[in-house]
């Protein structure tokens, strides 16, 4: 196992580069199979990858099984990190945020994940029926049991964020991060490191995107991006022809635009952690090199540039899924 630059997310030090594990298991596709998944997972540790990110969510538990008979037998060498609220509710994604159910969900993660423990456990959604203090205040009696290390939330607002810091200590905030998706910076980027939460950073690349994903105008059905409006006619257009102005300044830097938009993020805040996620090995050893380089200032200016709030074409979010976030927008934002 070698070592890679680290980061401190709550009471941990991970690697300053994570692995978001969803896409092995869900909503993109084509999936690998399983060897395939396992091989890269593995991989990942091997490399110094020590922040591994899954949900009961992903795959409605398949993802959690995947990492339980793949990487256990090495549970000391990484940070374990799932959720719960979002997941399946007869047979379809819903939100159930009350303390009975993500008891519950937490025991089916437990035992999937062969573990009596997980580092780090996030709501994954902010369900409005029930209030926050009322979900975070299962998590501290998880945490009380010692089912847990620390709590985290994801895709919340900087409101809710101090709302629940103030009935425990919140570790992380796990929301979309990217070039094209700059809403942290409303608000909850800045908010968290006020209270000393870290910041992990989900769809780093833009959903494959900015990293010039070539399957992205034919996506198939069933993957989860081709009902999102940043891929559809007619934003996705004005979508490529940014991931070209990107992809110009790569080439000019001498790298990829994976690597650019890691760059940019890692650059932002200290406390931000991205979590990128891939079913390559090779795009995995791609962006892990973004670690290795030093990235000119002027070289990031130039990326922050191409991409103001306004510069992406459409809604992050279908309206299904929109209502299903509490992160701020910005002012003009288009919304489904």
């Amino acid at each position: 196992m070698t070592s890679l630059p680290t980061r401190t997310v709550g009471p941990f030090t991970v690697s300053a580069i994570g692995l978001g594990c969803m896409n092995l298991s869900h909503a993109y596709l084509p999936r690998p199979d399983a060897a395939e998944a396992e091989r890269l997972l593995r991989h990942a540790l091997d490399v110094g990858v020590t922040f591994f990110d899954t949900a009961a969510l992903y795959g409605f538990g398949a993802n959690e099984e995947l990492l339980g008979r793949t990487l256990m037998d090495r549970r000391g060498d990484f940070t374990l990190a799932s959720k719960c609220v979002l997941g399946e509710i007869d047979g379809k994604r819903g939100l159930d945020g009350s303390p009975e159910a993500i008891a519950k969900v937490l025991e089916d993660s437990l035992r999937r994940l062969q573990v009596d423990h997980i580092d780090l456990y996030y709501l994954h959604r902010l369900d409005p029926k029930v209030p926050i203090e009322e979900s975070v205040g299962a998590l501290v009696r998880a945490k009380e049991a010692g089912k847990i290390g620390a709590i985290g939330l994801s895709e919340m607002s900087a409101a809710t964020l101090r709302r629940a810091h103030a009935v425990h200590p919140i570790a992380a905030m796990q929301t979309e991060y990217s070039l094209w998706t700059r809403n942290a910076e409303v608000a909850v980027l800045g908010a968290c490191a006020q209270l000393g939460t870290g910041f992990v950073a989900f769809s780093p690349v833009g959903r494959g995107l900015l990293a010039g994903n070539p399957n992205a105008a034919n996506l198939p059905q069933g993957d989860i991006r081709a009902s999102m409006p940043r891929f559809q006619p007619p934003h996705l257009a004005a979508n490529l022809a940014l991931v070209d102005g990107l992809k110009a300044l790569a080439d000019q830097a001498g790298c990829t635009a994976a690597q650019l938009c890691l760059a940019w993020l890692l650059a932002k805040e200290d406390h931000v952690v991205p979590i990128p996620g891939t079913t390559s090995i090779a795009h995995l050893d791609e962006d892990l090199a973004t670690l290795a380089r030093v990235w000119p200032d002027d070289l990031m200016a130039a990326v922050e540039a191409l991409f103001p709030f306004s510069a992406p074409s459409g809604p992050r979010y279908p309206r299904e899924a929109q209502a299903q976030v509490d992160t701020e927008c910005w002012v003009g934002e288009p919304l489904a």
